[in-house]
């Protein structure tokens, strides 16, 4: 007979996979445009109850697709850019790519209501990893010396919440993303004021400029 010890890493595998196929089935389902959490879940193989059991909400399933973005898809991006030639292009490449996947995801911006709330909290997770590449940039000249890790993802979470919608041209995009990598530019730049704390809430500027879109 098998003891409480043998049953647990089963449950432990049977939930791990449980949670994978539900993430693989909201890539599929989201990229289709809308899309239910019932679909998903019929997508995945798996009874609503499963899935609300891993994933209480909407949010929860969209950080989960934003997550498994940033392990398959970009941090690969960020791995090969620590040896680009011209690091501020590797980045700017890397906020293209970003922009193509969330809009390639057709439901994924609409799908949650506060969808600017969970790319911030995924984002960051970018800081750390662009650090290097960052350095690389300033030392080269390519990147003014006062921008830091942490304004890199604001600069890609305001590019998403204002070009991550179905519909956006890739020209625009382009066009947008080279804009505002510009801005990055040392070159008779302005200096950056200090950031002031409460002043400096990613969630809360996020927030204003959807409110405004």
């Amino acid at each position: 007979m098998a003891t409480t010890k043998d049953r647990a890493p089963k449950r432990r595998v049977d939930a791990r996979s449980s949670v994978e196929r539900i993430t693989a089935a909201g890539r599929i389902v989201l990229g289709r445009g809308e899309a239910s959490l019932e679909q998903i879940a019929a997508e995945a193989g798996v009874g609503i109850a499963t899935l609300y059991r891993h994933f209480p909400n909407r949010e929860a399933i969209v950080r989960a697709v934003l997550d498994d973005i940033l392990e398959t898809d970009l941090f690969p991006l960020i791995d090969d850019a620590a040896d680009a030639p011209h690091p501020r292009q590797a980045l700017q490449d890397i906020a293209t790519h970003l922009l193509d996947l969330v809009v390639q995801e057709q439901g994924l911006v609409s799908f949650a209501s506060n969808f600017a709330d969970v790319a911030v909290d995924a984002l960051q997770r970018l800081s750390d990893s662009l650090h290097p590449v960052l350095l690389r940039a300033q030392r080269q000249g390519e990147i003014r010396p006062d921008l830091t890790a942490e304004d890199i993802p604001r600069f890609l979470v305001m590019a998403v919440v204002g070009l991550g919608l179905p519909g956006t041209a890739p020209s625009l995009r382009a066009r947008f993303i080279a804009l505002l990598f510009d801005s990055l530019n040392p070159a008779n730049a302005t200096p950056l004021p200090p950031l002031v704390p409460e002043e400096g809430d990613l969630h809360i500027a996020v927030g204003n400029v959807a409110a405004h879109t």
